[in-house]
């Protein structure tokens, strides 16, 4: 049901969120890939929840096992699986609202399709927390990129109608991506973090939510990776990004506002700098003809604001067939924009390498 077929890497993720654990497998890793559990286990810590007001507080630990295709520090091309045990599951809630459809959710779609038969707690395989598998399998792809200087880095571009600056108006370095990653809440214009945590906070009390869009960037990539059409770099990292659960939305480059723009506006003119080619501006996010040309690549996703939300809202009792109403307990987050940004980065990476091992 969940995997995803690269033409390298194959993954598949497995769990629910109130099972004993998720996990994925990861085939077509290269042998001999040293895994350094440090920088691992601070790609999870990003996204594992519990940390402040600003996300869920449900405490979970985020240590994947590795259980095969990992020997004495290195991978050895068998698959690679690894699993991340749950262990502050609270299940009762949701078995009171089980017939209850709650709106945003998956729940009537997943019953409809699985006749009555998944695991409805905590969104069981559609939640959130299936991430975390993910981000454990990106932060390899990351090292693995890292070898050939190849980063991977966001931040949180907006929430709500607040926006913070774009990887465009600064220097895009690896040393930026370091300071973004020690951030709860990843700003390059550190100054908006107070207004912005408001209203997220602001949210919370109303007992709502908050969305944004995070602006993701690889730097260091070479030209020429990626094909035309149905293997374009565009297709397959939308193709990662619309896996992530709360995904609505991705542009790359100026995407939309290229609309209201004309081509001499638009196209990225080419110059030499030295014996290196570079293009004058990156309106079309470091990837033309569905290949990269050099420049850093460069998308925006919209992130909508987090389903589960403590206001009263109007639903179906599928059981009883009939309209009602539905308050949602349990701990959730105000805004999934912050806990969703590593899990960005992680597709990212693996679209990348899945891209470069067949170039």
């Amino acid at each position: 049901m969940s995997g995803i077929m690269g033409n390298k890497l194959k993954l598949s993720i497995f769990g629910e969120s109130h099972g004993p654990a998720i996990g994925i497998t990861i085939d077509g890793l290269p042998p001999g890939v040293a895994i350094d559990m440090d920088k691992v286990l601070a790609e999870m810590d990003r996204r594992k929840p519990g940390k402040s007001l600003l996300s869920t507080t449900r405490k979970e630990s985020d240590t994947p096992e590795i259980i095969s295709g990992f020997f004495n520090g290195y991978t050895t091309g068998a698959p690679l699986t690894a699993i991340i045990r749950n262990s502050d599951q609270r299940s009762k809630v949701y078995e009171d609202i089980k017939n209850l459809m709650r709106p945003g959710h998956a729940d009537y779609p997943a019953f409809v399709k699985y006749g009555g038969f998944h695991d409805y707690r905590g969104g069981g395989h559609f939640s959130g927390r299936i991430t975390a598998p993910l981000v454990f399998a990106g932060a390899i792809a990351k090292q693995i990129l890292a070898e050939k200087k190849i980063f991977v880095g966001a931040h949180v571009k907006s929430i709500s109608h607040i926006d913070d600056k774009s990887f465009q108006d600064v220097e895009v370095n690896q040393a930026l991506f370091d300071e973004l990653k020690k951030q709860e809440l990843p700003l390059i214009d550190g100054e908006k973090r107070t207004e912005i945590e408001e209203v997220i906070l602001q949210a919370r009390k109303d007992m709502d939510s908050v969305g944004g869009t995070i602006e993701c960037t690889v730097v260091g990539i070479p030209a020429g990776i990626g094909d035309p059409f149905f293997n374009s770099v565009e297709s397959v990292l939308a193709h990662l990004i619309f896996s992530v659960p709360a995904v609505k939305g991705i542009e790359f480059g100026k995407g939309f506002e290229m609309t209201k723009l004309r081509g001499s506006e638009t196209n990225d003119a080419y110059y030499y700098e030295r014996d290196e080619v570079k293009t004058h501006t990156n309106n079309n996010g470091g990837i033309t003809g569905g290949i990269t040309n050099g420049m850093p690549i460069l998308f925006t996703v919209a992130i909508k604001p987090t389903s589960s939300i403590a206001k009263k809202q109007q639903t179906i009792n599928v059981a009883e067939h009939k309209n009602t109403e539905l308050v949602v307990k349990g701990r959730h987050d105000p805004c999934i924009v912050p806990r969703a940004i590593p899990v960005i980065e992680a597709v990212t990476a693996l679209g990348i390498l899945d891209l470069m091992l067949i170039s």
